[in-house]
């Protein structure tokens, strides 16, 4: 055993990933490091703001976040646009037909389910239904959008999620796509130390985009 673990050595990567991003988009995102032989991938989930301290300490490597870092010349961080995804709405199967009917005003009568306002998207969705003229019916809202996405599904409430994930949500959560939120995006950052050499797998991270 001892061998093999001198022969094969891992490559660490610490990611901290904001608790305002999204799980499944957290997965789209790195998807071009996951597969590297002998990655040892250490995630920690937390706020943005500490988040950024371990990253100034380097205790992390990367973080990844749906905002950029704010300009602080003490930490001197640098973000890095991964790109973005139109916003759509969802609904478990009870309540389709509600949701459907007169969209985007349906979403005064049926339950809606929101992520807090952890989530930078939050801001951009109150504005949409401040433009819309709709009052939500809102019944829940979650700081963990697995969390949110787990009560839609078993028939809490209509929900936003990223047209990025369309496909694993229609699969996984067995909700169906209601509409689109148009003028709301999703934006993805990941957000490094000024180094004068990055982790060669943060460098990856940087180079690729979201589709």
């Amino acid at each position: 055993m001892l061998r093999d673990a001198i022969g094969t050595p891992s490559v660490r990567l610490a990611v901290g990933i904001s608790d305002g991003l999204p799980k499944l988009v957290t997965r789209h995102l790195m998807r071009s490091v996951v597969g590297e032989p002998n990655l040892r991938l250490l995630c920690h989930e937390d706020e943005f703001e500490d988040l950024l301290g371990d990253l100034a300490l380097h205790r992390l490597d990367v973080v990844l976040a749906d905002r950029a870092a704010p300009v602080n010349a003490n930490l001197k961080l640098f973000s890095h646009s991964l790109g973005s995804s139109k916003v759509s709405w969802f609904a478990p199967p009870s309540l389709l037909a509600a949701a459907q009917k007169d969209f985007p005003q349906s979403l005064a009568q049926v339950p809606v389910l929101l992520p807090t306002a952890h989530s930078a998207v939050r801001a951009r969705l109150d504005t949409w239904f401040e433009r819309q003229g709709i009052k939500p019916r809102i019944v829940g809202e979650f700081e963990d959008s697995a969390l949110l996405k787990t009560f839609g599904a078993a028939g809490m409430g209509v929900f936003p999620a990223a047209q990025l994930v369309r496909d694993d949500l229609l699969q996984r959560y067995e909700v169906n796509h209601v509409g689109a939120c148009e003028g709301v995006e999703e934006h993805y950052f990941a957000v490094a130390g000024q180094k004068k050499v990055l982790h060669p797998l943060v460098q990856q991270l940087l180079t690729s985009k979201v589709d």
